[in-house]
């Protein structure tokens, strides 16, 4: 039997016979340097941080780049330490699916301590903030989604923990942020001693984000000394960065294999938030993240463990051409036709040669040719590796339903910036991007809430779902509709510009986008008609 904790793994020679790669560093040296000068924090401990940054650190403690480790901060849920890291002593497996079949077993050792952002438990704040008044603290990561940078609802409003928080001050704030700010409050109290602030998070000038956030509560808080600290970059720096890395949900049939190895403590745990908590971390081997060089306290040479180092704009390049071209528009088509014809993996998906027909030409045919190529990354290489052994992987079990979420949120970026690249360009016609406008129209069909043989499917959450679902309230599948008539049905939603990047009446675009959707809710098989049509 194997157990992953600190006893469990004494015996090093079960677990090697067993095919699992073991940290090959002194544990024990590394703790206790990270206690005494910690240089790597991290917000939000999910999977996504557990497979990249972990997996990163731990190549740099083995090679003897690094003999500190990373702090990891948990601000959401705090179960996920109670029940997930500390029982394992911090422990963590990554499961690699690769897709020649080959599955690579590591048990990653690089977190040093797990701490809560719990303002209400003195020990566990009052650690942060011997951790956040260190000198040493070179760089604090962050993988908290895009929303963990929101201070504001839906509608705009300034949330209530944010509100309390800006009148309250930094002594024991409740919102995410807010306390994050008050750990950069304790450090600049201490000395204020230069950090940079790096968000990794999947989304567009995430750098920006979070300076933004933070700075707001500097404001509020109306310390001029602490807004000049969070305001100079040699002090304070926000770089921007771009991650791309599938770590899917763990998946039930690696649990089965870890099982099959006689690993124990592999029951999952759901927690009262509703995260699901497993020992383990399932995905793919292909990983990128290119970060702005901009760390006015230094950093571990994390080159050596394949992050790119490079400037703004080039981050900015990278990040355009991966959810602008290459990889995140073709994951959005085929989460919205996955649902609509039944699947639930995408690499089932990828068999499918209408789907693959239809992402090929919504990437190379229609993306490309206003692709922003950032030097560092070619992006033709990029999207082979993408349409050719990312997405087919078999091993990885990533679903349509997960990436079908928040899609109205997707879509102006996807497939927005391609459209208005294609209005603004003398040589272009927008009305040629076939596939992407029916990839809009497919999303539209999405909505219905029923399958291409009329079986009706849980939707994916989305904020603006409610106001979504009365907009084609009045759809029927079999419907014999005219374009003009689901045109002027559907005003309010092709107009909408914050959801497709630009009003589709108004650019001529929208009588396309009806005309597929008139095909669309023809009758059951009209979706696999449409496409095969395409």
């Amino acid at each position: 039997m194997l157990k992953l904790s600190e006893q469990g793994l004494e015996n090093r020679a079960e677990w090697e016979r067993k095919g699992y790669v073991l940290p090959r560093f002194d544990r024990g040296e590394m703790i206790r340097n990270t206690q005494a000068r910690p240089v790597w924090a991290h917000f939000g401990a999910g999977n996504i941080f557990r497979a990249f940054q972990c997996a990163a650190a731990q190549k740099m403690l083995d090679a003897g780049e690094m003999d500190t480790g990373i702090v990891a901060i948990e601000g959401f849920d705090y179960e996920i330490v109670e029940k997930g890291y500390r029982p394992c002593d911090n422990y963590s497996l990554m499961v690699t699916l690769k897709a020649d079949g080959q599955v690579e077993k590591t048990v990653i050792g690089s977190i040093a301590e797990s701490c809560m952002l719990d303002s209400e438990n003195a020990a566990e704040y009052a650690r942060l903030k011997e951790i956040f008044r260190s000198p040493s603290l070179q760089l604090a990561t962050f993988t908290i989604t895009e929303k963990g940078y929101s201070l504001v609802n839906g509608k705009g409003e300034t949330l209530p923990a944010v509100a309390a928080d800006f009148e309250a001050g930094p002594e024991k704030p409740m919102s995410y942020i807010g306390k994050v700010a008050s750990l950069l409050y304790a450090r600049y109290q201490a000395g204020a001693c230069p950090i940079a602030m790096v968000s990794t998070d999947n989304c567009s000038h995430n750098g920006e984000k979070l300076r933004a956030a933070i700075s707001a509560f500097a404001a509020a808080w109306q310390d001029a000394g602490f807004i000049a600290y969070i305001g100079d970059p040699k002090k304070v720096s926000f770089p921007w960065s771009m991650i791309d890395k599938i770590t899917p949900r763990p998946d039930a049939s690696v649990e089965e294999m870890l099982r099959q190895d006689g690993l124990q403590g592999l029951d999952p745990v759901v927690t009262s938030k509703n995260t699901y908590i497993a020992p383990f971390v399932n995905a793919e081997e292909s990983e990128y993240l290119v970060i702005e060089d901009d760390f006015p306290n230094g950093r571990p040479a994390l080159e050596k463990a394949g992050f790119i180092f490079t400037d703004r704009d080039t981050v900015n390049k990278v990040e355009r051409m991966k959810v602008c071209t290459c990889l995140n528009p073709l994951h959005t088509s085929l989460a919205v036709y996955g649902c609509l014809l039944g699947y639930t993996r995408i690499w089932q998906e990828m068999k499918d040669e209408d789907l693959v027909k239809l992402i090929r030409r919504v990437g190379y045919t229609e993306g490309l040719p206003v692709v922003t190529d950032p030097g560092v990354i070619n992006p033709r290489e990029f999207i082979d590796t993408v349409v050719n052994v990312r997405l087919p992987n078999p091993f990885m079990p990533d679903a349509p339903q997960r990436i079908a979420t928040d899609t109205s949120q997707k879509i102006p970026i996807r497939f927005g910036e391609t459209i208005k690249a294609y209005l603004a360009s003398p040589d272009l016609d927008a009305h040629s991007l076939k596939a992407i406008l029916l990839v809009l129209a497919g999303w539209i069909r999405y909505l219905m809430g029923l399958d291409d043989a009329g079986k009706p499917f849980e939707l994916s959450s989305d904020p603006l779902m409610d106001g979504l679902k009365y907009m084609v309230a009045g759809l029927r599948l079999g419907d014999r509709r005219t374009p003009a008539e689901l045109k002027d049905m559907l005003n309010p939603l092709l107009t909408n510009a914050s959801i497709f990047g630009v009003d589709l009446v108004e650019t001529g675009l929208a009588d396309a986008v009806c005309e597929n959707l008139s095909r669309l809710i023809a009758g059951p098989g009209a979706v696999r008609k449409t496409l095969q049509a395409l």
